[in-house]
């Protein structure tokens, strides 16, 4: 039986291996996700909106032929950001379902010793911090390492 890009990216955590993690801004702020779970990064399309729905899903695309929600993080996240030339959809593939990410750039892509994260501290407990897997140091800053998977899930239901 062959192993998922997720089951592959925890069991080389559990061993030790370096993870690859692709970084982006949003709002200032350095942010990471698990490689793996990126299908591509498209340029920013306006995507077509849906009624009633929260602020920050902004709607869906035309991926090939597949309608996929897009969520804008910069909105989840409380942060005001316009729409410029390096805006992008982060598609990620959770559970066999595609959903854009809406982020203010892409930076780079770094690997990542499971040692390397460190654990969210304790916040306050109306602060929902359950989709962040932990910060990584680099240099004098912190990168944010965000669980996609568990976001997604809260925000769509998947």
């Amino acid at each position: 039986m062959e192993l998922n890009a997720i089951q592959r990216a925890e069991a080389d955590l559990a061993q030790g291996h370096p993870a690859q993690c692709m970084t982006f801004r949003l709002g200032g702020q350095s942010y990471a996700v698990d490689i793996l779970m990126v299908q591509e990064i498209r340029r920013y399309t306006q995507p077509t909106s849906l009624p009633d729905v929260p602020r920050y899903l902004t709607g869906v695309i035309n991926l090939r032929g597949a309608v996929v929600p897009v969520l804008d993080l910069r909105a989840r996240f409380n942060l005001d950001a316009p729409v410029d030339r390096l805006t992008v959809i982060i598609v990620v593939a959770i559970r066999g379902r595609s959903v854009g990410l809406v982020v203010d750039e892409v930076t780079s892509v770094v690997k990542v010793a499971p040692d390397a994260i460190r654990p969210t501290p304790a916040l306050s407990r109306n602060v929902d911090a359950s989709f962040i897997r932990g910060l990584i140091p680099t240099g004098d800053s912190l990168v944010t390492l965000l669980d996609v998977q568990l976001l997604v899930n809260d925000e769509l239901g998947t």
